[in-house]
């Protein structure tokens, strides 16, 4: 009995060491990221200002501490918050629809939320919506998000029918997302044309909007959203098994399907309302993150959250890194490397089915 106990204890340390390795990186990279951009900081500088905006005395610079306060930490927050939470509705994703390819970008969800927000934003600017409050504003964009990204799931839902097929849902959502983003060029075709450029940087992924006063709703989304994920996670490992074994164990596998894709959805939509369209975030993390836990286990979802967050805050230190004077897309770093890692898992599939 001892030595059947010892590999499942080895397992268990290994999950616990990745677990606190995900944590310390999570510290260590939203630290050091805080230094680079147009103006490079040093470690001992921002040391000193972190400590000076908590209260201790300091000698920092007022233009590097505003640097730091008002510019770094907002889009620092904004973007572990952004890879944070679309890993964590992709592992979701993966794990409701048993379809180890979904993705909120390659479902269509981002698409979706991209056109309800846009949508949105063209309505409030062409009606010159100047008297609304920035809160309400945002809450209407992000409300036009969510239906956007609701709508786009139940359209994958239906088509792919209800033996959610793989290849049939991986399909519909690449015909969803080409079909909202048709309708996202077709607005954007209707307004200003100062007002086009910033919408086509916003919808392939910027933290340019970053502040303290949107952060709010992105931490809240994203802590509420991982909360319920933990709690149902039982009944998520479970349908992994199949509806009808599922059903077996007294699981009410289309209402649990439903909730959990509404709630991705609203955390998806809630992330694109503020840093636009970033894709393949949701399928690279929980594939990474599954290579180590070979069950889902109770530190999947954070696992994947704080390494997503990680991640995002990376990719976007080489956005604003990579070119002088220039700040690229987020999106467009996220799809260069989210597509090679697309074909080499849909390789990998087609050894095994051989």
């Amino acid at each position: 009995m001892a030595i059947r106990a010892l590999p499942m204890g080895i397992i268990m340390s290994k999950q616990s060491l990745v677990y606190l390795l995900a944590c310390l990186a999570a510290l260590l990279s939203a630290l050091f990221s805080l230094s680079f951009g147009a103006i490079d900081i040093s470690l001992s500088t921002l040391l000193k200002g972190l400590t000076q905006l908590i209260g201790f005395a300091g000698d920092v610079d007022d233009i590097e501490l505003r640097i730091i306060q008002e510019l770094r930490m907002p889009r620092m927050i904004l973007a572990f918050l952004a890879g944070a939470g679309l890993s964590l509705a992709g592992a979701v994703l993966q794990m409701v629809t048993r379809n180890p390819l979904a993705d909120p970008y390659l479902f269509g969800i981002s698409s979706g939320a991209s056109f309800g927000a846009v949508l949105v934003i063209a309505m409030l600017s062409g009606y010159g919506a100047v008297w609304l409050d920035q809160d309400l504003m945002q809450l209407g964009i992000t409300g036009g998000a969510f239906i956007g990204s609701a709508l786009s799931v139940l359209l994958v839902l239906a088509f792919a029918g209800n033996g959610l097929h793989i290849e049939r849902m991986l399909l519909a959502g690449v015909a969803v997302s080409f079909m909202f983003a048709a309708a996202t060029s077709l607005v954007l075709y209707q307004i200003d044309a100062q007002a086009v450029s910033a919408l086509l940087f916003w919808t392939m992924g910027s933290f340019t909007r970053a502040n303290w006063d949107n952060l709010w709703m992105p931490v809240i989304i994203v802590v509420l959203c991982l909360t319920l994920f933990l709690g149902f996670s039982r009944q998520m490992r479970t349908a992994l098994a199949g509806d009808e074994n599922a059903r077996s164990l007294g699981v009410e596998i289309h209402r649990l399907r439903i909730s959990m894709l509404l709630l991705s959805s609203l955390m998806t939509a809630v992330l694109v309302a503020n840093s636009g369209g970033i894709g393949f975030v949701g399928l690279m993390i929980p594939h990474i993150i599954r290579r180590v836990f070979k069950q889902f286990s109770r530190y999947f979802f954070v696992s994947c959250t704080l390494f997503g967050g990680c991640f995002m805050v990376w990719v976007d230190v080489l956005a604003r890194t990579l070119m002088d004077d220039q700040e690229l897309p987020i999106g467009i770093i996220t799809a260069a490397i989210g597509s090679f890692f697309f074909l080499a898992v849909l390789k990998q599939r087609t050894r095994r089915s051989e």
